[in-house]
């Protein structure tokens, strides 16, 4: 029996959405494919239902680039809550430890060094990671919460921003694939002597993505998103002109222009060659092994392939007839 064919529109691109708060990221994914009437679409990284910004939803073929913008370095401005844990290490969750401990200005930004670079860290027992094939939220919810073991994340960097009063100070944060920032504000609290959990969480920036470039629900729509939205009074054209291109998810990739004949070739999974000032451009000076180039025939993206010697090997191909 063949495969059954998904129903919907071919629609290829990124939609960089400005996440509301109280909305999962499923949900908004859901949301966005009805919408576009899209066949295909996942998102590149989770965020807190409570949480704001950035979540970079991929349309179609978009959808291979996806681990390209996971991989990227992410930003947070979030607003620590100090005195209280809670079992969700958000304001969502019940409180279950209290101190009376405020820490100072100068007691925070003596401790942020410990928390810059490659750090250990246990994932919030709320998070998406698989125990024994469960989310650990689930497990958590059903009153079973797993003991999760630490891993290496990285900061890349930690700033206090400001303390607006004694209970809350406002940091900002630009990490690595994998990193809790709920996590993060639990573990600095400890090191304070106190307790802590986030109050306030919005993510910036992913990858190549930043905040000019999203879009809230309002803006996409030109009204509010409702329950009785008639999604076939919506422009299509209007709709599809805000989304970014398949090759914006792969701007910090070498890059190649291939001619018309060569993409054919990438398309049927075929290996090309380059001339020897081509691959050296390529190369652009990076040592080491380069994971990924981005071939791009007239502007359209073709495929992201492996260099080897003067030979572009297609790894994933774009297929956008």
């Amino acid at each position: 029996m063949g495969r059954r064919r998904k129903s919907g529109r071919d629609v290829h691109g990124w939609l960089i959405l400005d996440k509301p708060y109280d909305f999962g990221s499923t949900e908004a994914v859901s949301k966005l494919r009805w919408l576009y009437n899209a066949k295909k679409a996942g998102h590149a990284g989770t965020l807190d239902p409570l949480a704001t910004g950035l979540l970079p939803v991929a349309f179609g073929e978009a959808t291979k680039t996806v681990p390209f913008v996971q991989d990227g370095l992410k930003t947070y401005r979030f607003t620590a809550r100090w005195g209280e844990a809670t079992s969700t290490d958000d304001q969502e969750g019940e409180v279950i430890a209290t101190s009376g401990k405020r820490p100072t200005a100068a007691e925070i930004q003596a401790v942020l060094p410990d928390f810059t670079g490659d750090i250990e860290q246990v994932p919030p027992a709320f998070s998406a990671i698989k125990v024994d094939g469960e989310r650990a939220y689930d497990l958590a919810r059903e009153g079973e919460a797993p003991e999760l073991q630490a891993r290496t994340i990285r900061i890349n960097a930690l700033n206090l921003v400001e303390s607006s009063d004694a209970d809350h100070s406002v940091f900002e944060a630009v990490t690595g694939k994998g990193a809790y920032i709920r996590a993060l504000v639990r573990d600095i609290a400890h090191a304070l002597g106190t307790e802590g959990h986030v109050s306030a969480l919005r993510r910036t920036a992913v990858g190549p993505f930043n905040e000019d470039m999203a879009i809230t629900f309002d803006e996409l729509l030109g009204q509010p998103v409702s329950r009785d939205l008639d999604r076939e009074t919506l422009d299509r054209d209007l709709l599809d002109a805000e989304l970014a291109g398949i090759g914006t998810a792969l701007s910090d990739l070498p890059a190649s222009t291939v001619s018309g004949g060569d993409a054919e070739r990438l398309r049927r999974g075929q290996a090309v060659v380059v001339a020897p000032p081509v691959a050296k451009g390529i190369r652009g000076g990076l040592s080491g092994f380069i994971p990924a180039v981005f071939a791009s025939c007239h502007d359209e993206p073709v495929a992201i392939c492996a260099l080897d010697g003067l030979k572009l090997k297609p790894v994933k191909v774009f297929n956008l007839t």
